[in-house]
């Protein structure tokens, strides 16, 4: 196995154009995992921890750009009212010294379907900046991931940031893990209210071969809260609304049995979470209950 480390952005980028099958590397909190247990023995690792603006980040007057190494430590401590749903997120992952390695671009390059901060980046509506010697595109976060594990990077491409939208209302996230630290996500949801557009956005983990959005189960809300007037009056929603959307956000998975949990668990879980998530992100934007710093 060769070791790549180049000192600045542009001589990464040659180093992935000839190399291609060059697998990145910051903070090795996945990559490194499938190296110890010979899961995987690429030929080439290309270590990006010299260049520093990939941990660097930026908040402008709509959205944040946050470069694909700035740590969860990071973004829990410096970004909470920015990104509120990605920090909660990030207070889940591993341990505090995960925390300080670990970074968004990872869990996108990785695309493992259990990757904590897909939820929240697919709620938020981010797009992943991909930047190779052939130029720069934006992957809106819906088309990024193509399977288990695989994602829409060419593989000349590198991840260079990450531009999430500045939250315009309340964010939740949940998990459920099969102990309360340091653990794979059995499953995962996240939630964001956008009242700029009227609109709810969802994100599931680990209960389908890729990250997904409850998309029916969006649609269905928007209407209602639309048709019922409660972005407006601001009023409880009813029971039957809450129900009927967990439903359907548990309609949305496509699970399978596994050591941490068996498929009609997972299914089980997300419409809990879903029904959860609502009613704190909605008396969030009432203004009388359980603020976008919430439990997670």
């Amino acid at each position: 196995m060769d070791f790549l480390r180049p000192a600045s952005w542009e001589e990464a980028l040659a180093a992935k154009a000839e190399h291609p099958t060059a697998v990145p590397i910051a903070g090795g909190t996945d990559v490194m995992v499938e190296i110890n247990f010979d899961h995987r023995r690429p030929e080439y690792l290309l270590d990006l921890n010299r260049i520093g603006e990939l941990s660097e980040w930026e908040v402008g007057q709509e959205n944040v750009r946050l470069g694909a190494s700035v740590p969860y430590s990071h973004i829990m401590e410096h970004l909470r009212a920015e990104l509120p749903g990605l920090a909660l997120a990030s207070h889940t992952v591993a341990s505090p010294q995960i925390r300080n390695r670990g970074g968004v671009g990872g869990n996108l390059g990785t695309a493992s379907p259990a990757g904590d901060a897909h939820p929240a980046l697919l709620a938020a509506g981010a797009e992943v900046e991909a930047v190779s010697v052939r130029g720069t595109r934006m992957i809106p976060i819906d088309a990024f991931y193509t399977g288990v594990k695989r994602n829409a990077l060419a593989p000349d491409e590198l991840i260079r940031a990450v531009h999430i939208k500045k939250a315009d209302g309340p964010q939740q996230y949940s998990k459920v893990g099969t102990r309360n630290a340091m653990v794979i996500a059995v499953c995962a949801f996240g939630l964001a209210l956008h009242p700029e557009t009227r609109t709810v956005r969802t994100g599931i983990g680990s209960a389908a071969p890729t990250p997904v959005r409850a998309k029916e189960a969006e649609e269905f809300l928007n209407a209602a809260l639309e048709e019922g007037g409660f972005w407006d009056s601001r009023t409880i929603i009813t029971p039957s609304v809450a129900a009927q959307f967990a439903t359907l956000a548990a309609g949305a998975c496509n699970p399978i049995d596994d050591v941490r949990g068996t498929a009609s668990y997972r299914r089980h879980a997300v419409g809990i979470m879903a029904r959860r998530t609502l009613g704190w992100t909605w008396e969030s934007y009432r203004g009388t209950g359980r603020s976008t710093e919430g439990a997670a």
